[in-house]
């Protein structure tokens, strides 16, 4: 058997004993070894034992001793390097005890000393097999962050190739395709060079290229060479040489059992794939799979619903005349989500115009069905030439007929675009938005009944109309709520920003709606369906001889009478006559303030030059009241009635004629010169 000495020697160990007393260490021959000092040179002290020694490790080595020998302590232990004699360094490692006598005066030190590079290769081996999991797992926790939010198809090629995708990955670059038939579809490229692969977007499901052939066998393939596929895949070899890659993984992409697409995951330099790094590969693989298989659900959910939705809206809109109408519809983001949002434009007898926009209680195809049939009834019922409270009357009957529990809101306009008569009726609804000729915008109260449905199964199937003017040039707007729902707004605030967009917003109604798609919708990102209709009157600039103006004054707006007065002036210069400004201005005032003061409703204001052979200029005040003015004589004390006694005075004629279901109050004045186009 062999003795202590013998065993330590076998493990590389060596012993030593210092005598603090003579300072002298006795080393065994197994401790030399590891000191790498030869028996004829050691001179038995400390400093000869640590002749190899690195110097700044020999100063650390001393300190630790003296610091135990000093705190009382029993052992110590340390690592040091020596620097053997064929150039190597030996990383080495000490412990020793410390042995005192009764007092605790410290006699001798018994330690052992072994070499510890091996050890400390094991370490950091482990280490780097460590960081190398740590980063795996960073890797596959970041990857799956980010594709967790992703929804749609785009989503996840926007998570795999947007700003810091590829270093998330661990890749220097990469490609993604989908199956389509037997066709595979390279719907995502990053990595620098790789746009060439562009060139090849389809490409047949036949295994001449790498990624179709992974996808096929269902064999992730992992190549350090690039260069080494050209022989296999001819089809490749006119991109290598342009590819500034030299490794790629090629990974199918399963997902319930059904290859899916293939994944790409190009590098630089890559001399071989470890096998954690191939089971990080193929775990990418999975994730990716199924996010994509997920969102391509969620795609054609989503194509199906809105499909069925778009079904269920107007084909076309009829063209007008005498005005411009645009409509935009965005659906939901919810999958199948989607709901009964609607709108609709019915061409009507005498240049009439019927136009709604409503929105059926839910979010789902029921909604979706019930919308389609309540639009398709509510348009019969306004073709047959009822009034708009007769309209929403029957379609609320019909609703409740229906034998389901939704209700619907809905607003509905019958509008006149030769007169610009506007009969407006709401069930529970938004109101409509008008745009003025100066840009105002104003939320006319348009009384309203219950929503549909609720309206018949409460017998309250009453709907008051509100008679109001469009005057050329005017726009009308109607929307649901879905454009002026904000989360975590009021929806007083969203009606304010949408007042606001409509005022910015261009003239033409297409464009006007374009712009408040972009502005609102987008800016909500709602998650409610949105329909909104734009419909302006035409403008009525005149003709060069004889141009003209229109101005609606609402009867509880007060910045109304100065606006018109202002425009009166205005257009009087443009013309060429503004010596009658203040004549008409007055003129003009006195009309107004008898109709606002005097009529349930606003007036509307039109000035124009007459044509010749008289040239004259003409005013006019239309209202909806029957009741015509008459001249009288105030007393002395009266605060009214002097009128049309002014009017009279300033104007060469005056008169008052019955317009539809009111009147209009005019007046002229005679024109010195030739008036001339504001254009």
């Amino acid at each position: 058997m062999t003795d202590a000495g013998e065993r330590l020697a076998l493990n590389g160990m060596g012993s030593f004993e210092w005598d603090l007393d003579s300072r002298t260490v006795a080393l065994d021959a197994a401790a030399m070894a590891v000191f790498d000092v030869e028996p004829e040179e050691y001179d038995g002290t400390a400093e000869g034992a640590a002749l190899r020694v690195r110097p700044e490790d020999a100063a650390r080595l001393r300190e630790t001793i003296a610091g135990v020998l000093e705190e009382g302590g029993e052992t110590f232990g340390a690592y040091f390097t020596v620097h053997r004699r064929d150039g190597r360094d030996q990383w080495t490692h000490t412990t020793g005890r410390v042995v005192r006598d009764a007092e605790g005066q410290a006699l001798h030190i018994a330690g052992i000393v072994r070499d510890a590079a091996a050890e400390l290769a094991h370490a950091t081996l482990l280490r780097k097999l460590e960081a190398a999991r740590a980063q795996q797992t960073t890797i596959v926790q970041r990857t799956t962050e980010a594709l967790s939010r992703a929804v749609t198809v785009d989503d996840v090629t926007a998570a795999l190739t947007g700003a810091g995708a590829l270093e998330r990955l661990g890749a220097d670059g990469l490609a993604l395709g989908l199956v389509e038939g037997g066709t595979m579809k390279i719907i995502a490229l990053s990595g620098e060079s790789l746009e060439i692969l562009s060139e090849r977007r389809f490409t047949r499901m036949d295994g001449s290229l790498p990624l179709s052939h992974a996808v096929l066998t269902r064999q992730a393939r992992f190549v350090t060479s690039l260069g080494e596929l050209g022989g296999e895949f001819p089809l490749l070899a006119d991109y290598l040489g342009r590819i500034r890659f030299e490794a790629a993984a090629y990974l199918p992409l399963i997902a319930q059992a059904k290859a899916i697409g293939g994944l790409v995951l190009f590098y630089r330099r890559r001399e071989e794939f470890s096998p954690e790094e191939r089971n990080l590969c193929l775990g990418l693989a999975g994730i990716v799979a199924q996010s994509l298989q997920r969102a391509l659900l969620f795609d054609q959910e989503r194509e199906f619903a809105t499909g069925l939705q778009a079904a269920m809206l107007p084909r076309r809109i009829p063209e007008i005349s005498g005005g411009e109408i645009a409509v935009r519809y965005h659906a939901a983001w919810s999958g199948r989500e989607v709901g009964g949002d609607w709108y609709d434009v019915i061409a009507l007898p005498r240049n009439r115009v019927g136009i709604v926009v409503g929105d059926v209680q839910g979010h789902d195809t029921h909604a979706a069905a019930i919308m389609g049939q309540l639009r398709i009834a509510l348009r019969a019922y306004a073709g047959e030439g009822h009034p708009p409270s007769t309209v929403l009357a029957r379609a609320s009957r019909f609703l409740a007929e229906l034998d389901t529990e939704r209700f619907a809101t809905c607003m509905y306009a019958q509008v006149d675009l030769e007169t610009g008569g506007v009969r407006a009726v709401r069930a529970g609804h938004l109101g409509p938005l008008i745009r003025h000729t100066d840009g105002r915008t104003g939320w006319p109260n348009v009384r309203g009944g219950l929503p549909l449905g609720l309206a018949s199964a409460f017998e309250q199937e009453e709907f008051p109309e509100t008679q109001l003017d469009l005057v050329p040039g005017e726009t009308l707007v109607l929307c649901t709520d879905g454009l002026v729902e904000e989360p975590g707004t009021t929806i007083t605030a969203g009606m304010d920003a949408l007042a606001h967009a409509v005022r910015s917003g261009p003239q033409d109604a297409g464009a006007l709606a374009d712009h408040l798609s972009d502005r609102l919708w987008e800016r909500w990102g709602s998650g409610d369906d949105v329909a909104l209709l734009v419909l302006r009157r035409a403008p009525d600039p005149g003709t060069h001889r004889a141009p003209r103006i229109h101005q609606y004054i609402h009867q509880a707006d007060p910045e109304g009478l100065s606006d018109a007065r202002y425009a009166l002036r205005q257009a009087l210069r443009d013309w060429g006559v503004p010596e009658l400004a203040d004549d008409v201005e007055v003129a003009a005032g006195e009309l107004l303030v008898n109709a606002l003061l005097h009529t349930d409703g606003g007036a509307v204001l039109t000035m124009e030059v007459l044509p010749e052979p008289v040239r004259r200029i003409r005013l006019w005040v239309k209202d909806r009241s029957s009741v015509w003015p008459r001249r009288r004589s105030p007393g002395e004390a009266a605060t009214t009635g002097r009128g049309l006694l002014l009017v009279d005075a300033l104007a060469t004629h005056w008169g008052v004629e019955s317009r539809g279901d009111g009147k209009a109050v005019w007046c002229e004045f005679d024109v010195g010169g030739s008036p001339r186009s504001a254009g």
